[in-house]
């Protein structure tokens, strides 16, 4: 008996005898429909399931969104995909991410880009494996909201910011952070 796969709407069955297993066209072309729809419900699937969303932050929930993190030591990452810094630092900040989740280490990554390079910025989080949460800077007062972050800060990128596990903010990293300094303020900290 021949398997069938839950999105085909009705099975093709031989016109012919067992023996001459020859099959109609109509059939040979419901296969091929019938693939193509698997291979797109598949695409579609794991699109949806490994894509990360960016979720906006500015002025109003910069410091809830940092909050919501309590309990745990924070790295926060700006960054964007026409900042070429901040891709070359981006697998290094995953690596020690997933080397730290155990111990209490999140990694929250907050994209300077704008709307339209959106979906160059989700590509280039899955593409790295970056964890979510990942957030999209969306502030109606870049002066305002880059001064709530840091006042020392510029808003140049790429610009890190490391918070203890009770949401204080105990270090800055302006520009390429070197990770061997990163990981060792990371390590006093949990």
């Amino acid at each position: 008996m021949r398997w069938t796969p839950f999105w085909r709407a009705r099975p093709c069955r031989p016109q012919r005898p067992k023996r001459l297993a020859a099959r109609s066209s109509e059939c040979r072309h419901s296969e091929e429909v019938d693939s193509v729809r698997a291979f797109l419900i598949f695409v579609l699937a794991a699109g949806l399931a490994s894509a990360a969303q960016l979720k906006p932050v500015n002025e109003s929930n910069y410091a809830s969104t940092i909050s919501a993190a309590k309990g745990k030591v924070l790295l926060v990452n700006f960054w964007a995909t026409y900042c070429v810094p901040c891709r070359k630092e981006m697998p290094e900040l995953v690596a020690l991410a997933q080397k730290y989740k155990a111990r209490g280490f999140e990694l929250l990554t907050i994209t300077a880009d704008e709307p339209e390079q959106f979906n160059d910025a989700v590509a280039f989080l899955d593409q790295h494996r970056v964890p979510a949460p990942a957030y999209a800077k969306q502030a109606k007062d870049d002066d305002k909201f880059i001064t709530l972050v840091d006042p020392k800060w510029s808003g140049a990128l790429p610009a890190s910011f490391l918070y203890d596990r009770n949401g204080k903010k105990v270090r800055a990293f302006f520009g390429e952070v070197k990770i061997a300094e990163l990981e060792a303020a990371i390590k006093k900290l949990l």
